[in-house]
């Protein structure tokens, strides 16, 4: 018998029904404060990379391609300080979904959100931290229930 930590979301299937709900409430906020998704996806890939969270991962990396981020951008991600093809929203929502997530000591998390709000209107940058907010949510259920990679249905399992 293969023995896994219990997935969160089928023994309080109440509970992460309502994280989604949430989820469906910040995409329908999105176009009304201007947040394009890709944006948005962008976002949702860092935190799921710094968390190590594959199942997410293997969900928002298609939904940024689905979304138009370039190939190239998904590629360089981890490394975006480098990578001066970046726009400046995007750099700022990169440094505000890092910042959010490491929660650093020396309050660098409310500076990176007033340096946020150079190139975002402050409800974007409130719905960007919602965003962020809400990855690592998911994240880490996912890393605490153990999930497994989603997998394209186009997808052959290897052999």
């Amino acid at each position: 018998m293969t023995r896994h930590a219990p997935y969160l979301d089928k023994f309080y299937p109440e509970i992460y029904r309502e994280l989604g709900n949430v989820t469906r409430t910040l995409r329908d906020l999105y176009p009304e404060v201007d947040l394009p998704l890709g944006l948005i996806e962008l976002v949702n890939i860092r935190v799921s990379q710094i968390n190590g969270c594959g199942t997410c991962l293997s969900i928002h990396v298609p939904a940024a391609r689905k979304a138009g981020v370039e190939e190239w951008k998904l590629d360089a991600l981890p490394a975006w300080r480098m990578v001066r093809e970046y726009s400046d929203q995007e750099r700022a929502a990169l440094q505000l979904a890092e910042t959010l997530t490491l929660l650093p000591k020396d309050r660098e998390n409310s500076r990176a959100a007033v340096e946020a709000c150079e190139v975002f209107a402050e409800e974007q940058v409130a719905a960007l931290e919602w965003a962020i907010i809400m990855i690592n949510a998911f994240n880490r259920v996912s890393i605490a229930s153990g999930h497994p990679l989603i997998r394209p249905r186009t997808a052959k399992k290897p052999e």
